[in-house]
């Protein structure tokens, strides 16, 4: 269970570093000027996209580990808030903190979904680009230490 879990999570970082590396571009052109509307859209694009991939390593962890992704109306919240605290089955994934840190960009993924890009903000958008870096690099940190805790790691 162990190892097959940390192949599909090496398999999603893959794909999270990828899609930061595509965009690196246009995060660094926006770090000195505000983007256009196209280029807006593409960012919220990337932030959704962003916050699929953790929430999808998230999910294999639930169903791998946990034998249940929780469901109903607000599941991607309590699939976040779940990964914070330990259970019977394993330590927190994630600490509280990143949790919080994470909870922007689940909140933000709702927005989009239910949004018209012309209404987006850059205002509210710009910390989130200009965190994913950091954020993924927390993740990471934090995802190593918690599947280096499970059975058949090499410690």
């Amino acid at each position: 269970m162990w190892d097959k879990l940390r192949k599909q999570v090496a398999m999603e970082r893959q794909e999270l570093h990828r899609l930061l590396e595509i965009h690196s571009p246009l995060v660094l052109q926006c770090a000195t000027r505000p983007p256009g509307a196209i280029e807006l859209s593409a960012l919220a694009a990337m932030l959704h996209a962003f916050y699929n991939g953790i929430e999808n390593i998230l999910k294999r962890i639930a169903a791998e580990v946990d034998g249940r992704v929780p469901g109903g109306e607000f599941w991607h919240r309590e699939l976040l808030e779940a990964m914070t605290k330990p259970n019977e089955a394993r330590p927190a994934a994630i600490s509280e903190a990143l949790g919080e840190r994470l909870r922007e960009y689940l909140e933000f993924r709702h927005v989009f979904r239910h949004a018209y890009t012309f209404d987006l903000r850059w205002e509210k958008m710009s910390a989130l680009v200009q965190g994913c870096q950091d954020t993924l690099a927390s993740f990471e940190v934090e995802l190593d230490a918690f599947l280096r805790a499970g059975p058949g790691a090499s410690k």
